[in-house]
């Protein structure tokens, strides 16, 4: 398949390797230092066993007029930076191709193909101004939910930490052709593409303790084993979790395991830095919009108070802007 990373940092660049790898055509989008290393000497990938790959065969370019059509486009930026790059991306569609949103937090799409009095509801946090949805037709998209962890290690190199699964989804539930070739190709990189009939419920399930942990591990700099160890924040945890728990089950979503179990499954993960974390750390815009800010709307839409979230919510946006303000000198 020909097949286009938009955003090939450390989750777009290990899926891409993994694809050109296994002799898919791949396109990635990238810019600067890293696009330079990947054009020079290919883009190395380093598994979490200590293997070391090389992936040569893939075109790299910051123009996506210059990378033409594609069958797919798998999107692997931040959610936040979506609205500023979704025209440009028209210039590698055809008639066919499929948009695949492989981001965190709340989707725009959510609503849309969805039985749902709310079905034509816009989720203002994540696409202000309908930017997104003008831009990308919602026939072709397919939903994402990402669980493998890398990083940048240097430019040209994606160091591989743990996951190895991208659970896929048409938002209307259908297992059509094309979401099948799809799954095909990253299952034959080595990877995992379950096909989920409802894939709303497991993006919630992650994003249950995304919405906790990342926002008080960004404001405390605790691991996750700190957070869920520490009396006070794992009740912080469960309270914000709690809220997020009502607001799912307004729109129909059954988790399928307790709260418990869900805390007990990220304190299991041990001393890992939450990606917000890691942006606060790195000076890079949080995700707090498409995973506390797009929860705090749906509350109020839904009528169920939020008023840890929210307070959560604001303390980072403090904690951004704050970061973001040169210090005053005087």
């Amino acid at each position: 398949m020909r097949i286009a990373i938009v955003g090939a940092g450390a989750i777009g660049g290990y899926l891409g390797a993994k694809l050109a790898l296994s002799g898919e055509e791949v396109t990635l989008i990238a810019r600067g230092a890293h696009l330079e290393a990947i054009r020079r000497n290919g883009l190395k990938l380093l598994e979490a066993d200590g293997t070391e790959y090389l992936a040569k065969n893939v075109h790299a370019t910051a123009d996506m007029r210059e990378a033409g059509e594609q069958e797919a486009v798998i999107v692997t930026l931040k959610a936040h930076s979506l609205s500023a790059i979704a025209p440009a991306m028209r210039a590698m569609y055809s008639p066919t191709t499929m948009v695949v949103l492989a981001q965190n937090g709340v989707p725009w799409w959510y609503f849309r193909k969805l039985d749902s009095p709310y079905e034509q509801y816009r989720i203002e946090a994540v696409d202000p101004g309908g930017v997104i949805e003008a831009n990308i037709e919602l026939e072709r998209v397919i939903g994402c939910v990402v669980y493998p962890a890398a990083e940048l290690a240097e430019p040209g190199v994606v160091r591989h930490l743990e996951g190895d699964r991208f659970s896929l989804g048409e938002l209307d539930g259908a297992k059509t052709e094309r979401i099948a070739r799809l799954a095909q190709a990253i299952n034959s990189a080595g990877l995992k593409a379950p096909i989920r009939p409802r894939i709303r419920a497991e993006l919630w399930v992650k994003l249950w303790g995304n919405l906790a942990f990342n926002p008080i591990s960004a404001l405390t700099r605790a691991t996750l084993e700190d957070i869920c160890r520490y009396p006070l924040t794992r009740q912080l945890a469960h309270d914000m979790m709690y809220e997020a728990q009502l607001i799912a089950e307004k729109l129909g979503i059954d988790f399928g395991i307790s709260l418990e179990q869900r805390i007990a499954g990220a304190e299991k993960i041990g001393a890992h830095k939450t990606s917000m974390l890691q942006d606060i750390e790195s000076g890079r815009p949080t995700e707090i919009e498409a995973i506390v800010g797009a929860v705090v709307e749906l509350g109020r839409l839904v009528g169920v108070p939020t008023p840890h979230l929210e307070a959560m919510y604001a303390a980072v946006k403090l904690l951004e802007r704050t970061l973001q303000t040169p210090p005053h000198v005087g």
